[in-house]
């Protein structure tokens, strides 16, 4: 007799969502602040971006409407998606960690899934080694001058504080049914992973209907009726998002076009017109001069 307990399929299939949505998490530090609040104090967060709040001691209010608890102690974080601002009133002698983030393009695609706002009730027993690094994070009024490297080390540790949120919110059980599918059908989920692992493949809805374990004819229709176009054009979209990032980190266009699968430099020209309406050289010439 076995004793390995295999998880059912529909476990797995959101386990891999959960580890392909956290690896592909990319983040710039919009700012940072470690606050000693010395009388109350009132911390705006600002929609159009995320915000990370992590009590480091006493106690912090929200407002009701929030969808949120009242009451946020120490060892509680919180995570909101910018979709509105949030006024966070910190009593006098709390401690508190306030990052704002920035999703990169490359991950701009996950906006929609992260929640608009949630609460990880005792994060710090959940993600005990993230929450001791919090301590140690942020920006406060007597730090002294930053030292080479600190951008890199400050957005790496700012993206393993919202992996651990994002991470510690999903195993309390507060995620919502089915999180975080992409299109909420697993069997689509795994096409669109596999598109965009691999976007310059030579996918034919053939196979991509064999990774969805379906006929082609159900496959196709399923597929425009959830994701809103077809197979061949989801492709397309996923590598024009992929050739404008290549472009941007200063990849040649002949060399983003074999990339990408393309036969041909003209044929990859004509595709990325058509979705940005303009030459890739001409994107690549404007990204540079931004640079200069």
């Amino acid at each position: 007799m076995s004793l390995v307990v295999t998880p059912a399929p529909e476990r797995r299939d959101r386990a891999d969502a959960l580890e392909r949505l956290l690896e592909e998490l990319s983040v710039s530090i919009r700012s940072q602040h470690r606050i000693l609040a010395s009388d109350d104090q009132a911390i705006v967060l600002e929609p159009g971006g995320i915000a990370l709040i992590y009590m480091l001691s006493g106690e912090a209010r929200l407002p009701r409407d929030a969808g949120l608890p009242d009451i946020v102690s120490a060892g509680d974080a919180v995570l909101t998606s910018g979709h509105r601002a949030i006024s966070l009133q910190v009593r006098a002698g709390a401690g508190v960690l306030v990052t704002n983030l920035a999703l990169n393009d490359d991950a701009a695609h996950l906006n929609d899934l992260l929640p608009a706002a949630a609460w990880v009730r005792r994060f710090d027993d959940l993600e005990p080694g993230v929450a001791a690094l919090a301590h140690h994070m942020g920006i406060q009024p007597t730090t002294a001058a930053s030292r080479y490297g600190d951008p890199v080390i400050c957005r790496m540790m700012a993206t393993m504080l919202l992996q651990a949120m994002v991470r510690a919110w999903t195993v309390a059980g507060c995620a919502p049914e089915g999180w975080p599918s992409r299109t909420g059908d697993p069997f689509l989920d795994r096409v669109v992973a596999a598109v965009r692992d691999d976007p310059g493949h030579a996918w034919t809805v053939e196979e991509m209907a064999s990774v969805a374990a379906l006929s082609r004819s159900v496959f196709a229709e399923r597929f425009h009726a959830v994701i809103g176009r077809s197979p061949a054009g989801y492709v397309t979209e996923v590598r024009m998002e992929a050739a404008k990032r290549m472009l941007d980190a200063g990849r040649s266009v002949s060399d983003t076009s074999r990339s990408l699968g393309y036969g041909s430099d003209e044929g990859f020209s004509r595709a990325f017109r058509r979705a940005t309406g303009a030459p890739p050289s001409r994107w690549r010439t404007r990204r540079e001069a931004v640079l200069v």
